[in-house]
């Protein structure tokens, strides 16, 4: 499901908008699915408080998966689950819990801030157009979406950052939506964004880098 719809490159399309002075826009490739397990590391999401947190990770002592843009505080008892575009190319790390699939994406965002206010209304629009239940509601960071599409529970939460926005989305059967709720909010509480320095067109999510012994796992599936 795209948050920011259909984009052609620059010079036939003027009013993309760029965080800073950027090139060109990536163009999407064809989606193809890759599993891999990883151990969950350890920790007690329960104890964060202040996040997400921006380049530097906060002397907390819970440990993070690295994965480039993003550091996450993958929670006990989970596993992941990545997403290939194309070969090489990350989409998406989903983390499989018991309540939900969790999905914690990263997004280049204008100076100005208030990216996630801007798509949300646009969000909760596709997810009408596709037979959804809609609805919106205060939480920790501002606006959150609800919906129900398929027998499945769905909620969004958006975080508006330093030339960032983080979008967090949990998927999972109706009667766990409250804790799926909580468990996303724990993680995007202890989530790391390292946003870099280099321009970027807005809505353009940041880059997933998998540590090296996902890669490998991977590879040798023949991802």
């Amino acid at each position: 499901m795209g948050l920011f719809g259909r984009r052609r490159d620059k010079k036939n399309n003027p009013d993309v908008e760029y965080d800073e002075a950027g090139d060109e826009l990536v163009g999407a490739g064809h989606a193809d699915d890759a599993s891999a397990e990883y151990e969950p590391v350890q920790g007690d999401l329960e104890s964060m408080a202040g996040g997400p947190f921006d380049e530097d990770a906060p002397q907390d002592g819970l440990p993070r998966l690295d994965l480039g843009c993003i550091q996450l505080p993958v929670p006990d008892g989970a596993q992941l689950q990545v997403e290939m575009e194309q070969p090489g190319v990350v989409k998406a790390v989903h983390i499989m819990t018991p309540s939900g699939q969790m999905t914690v994406t990263a997004y280049a965002a204008p100076k100005s801030g208030g990216l996630w206010d801007e798509v949300c209304g646009d969000l909760a629009n596709e997810l009408k157009s596709n037979g959804a239940q809609v609805r919106s509601a205060a939480g920790e960071w501002g606006q959150e979406l609800m919906a129900n599409l398929n027998e499945m529970s769905l909620r969004f939460i958006g975080v508006n950052g330093p030339r960032w926005m983080l979008r967090g989305v949990v998927a999972g059967p109706p009667d766990q939506a409250a804790q799926a709720a909580h468990g996303l909010r724990a993680l995007i509480r202890g989530t790391v964004v390292v946003r870099g320095t280099q321009p970027m067109p807005v809505g353009l999510p940041l880059p997933i880098e998998l540590p090296d012994e996902i890669a490998q796992h991977i590879q040798a599936q023949g991802g």
